[in-house]
């Protein structure tokens, strides 16, 4: 007597969340890359090793940049925000403060003089990632906050 068997079986497809990615080269070549993953394989030959896959994950922990003593405080909130962030001063005096707002790749984003104790920067353009807002004093980076924008 034969018999009938039926076989089932279920594909899932790989999915991640990023903090940020891109596309790099130089003269040897050219790479894509994204940030906030662990899974990859690791291939060696006799001129050298790459990482393929999804790259390395990694965290900032202090970003505070400079151990300048400050006469004001600064604070910015929400963090994480989907939209607008509020960069805070206390005993704000107008000394030429600037904002730069960076990407993960360094790149800037926005860059504007701080003319109150309370300034809005509007991130709601901007896709969900990890940033930097750099206070700068007479172009010397002061203090350096991690943004995490979310959808």
């Amino acid at each position: 007597m034969w018999g009938m068997v039926c076989v089932s079986c279920a594909l899932n497809a790989q999915q991640s969340v990023h903090t940020s990615g891109g596309d790099a080269s130089g003269t040897g070549g050219s790479a894509a890359f994204s940030i906030g993953q662990t899974a990859y394989t690791t291939i060696s030959g006799s001129t050298g090793t790459v990482a393929q896959g999804v790259q390395h994950a990694y965290e900032i922990y202090n970003v505070h940049i400079s151990e300048i003593q400050l006469p004001f405080s600064l604070n910015i909130f929400p963090n994480p925000t989907t939209d607008f962030l509020t960069l805070e001063i206390s005993q704000f005096n107008h000394e030429n403060l600037q904002f730069h707002l960076m990407d993960l790749n360094g790149k800037h984003i926005q860059v504007e003089q701080i003319v109150s104790s309370n300034t809005l920067i509007d991130m709601n353009q901007l896709r969900a990632a990890t940033y930097f807002v750099h206070i700068t004093q007479n172009n010397t980076i002061i203090h350096t906050f991690k943004i995490i924008k979310n959808h």
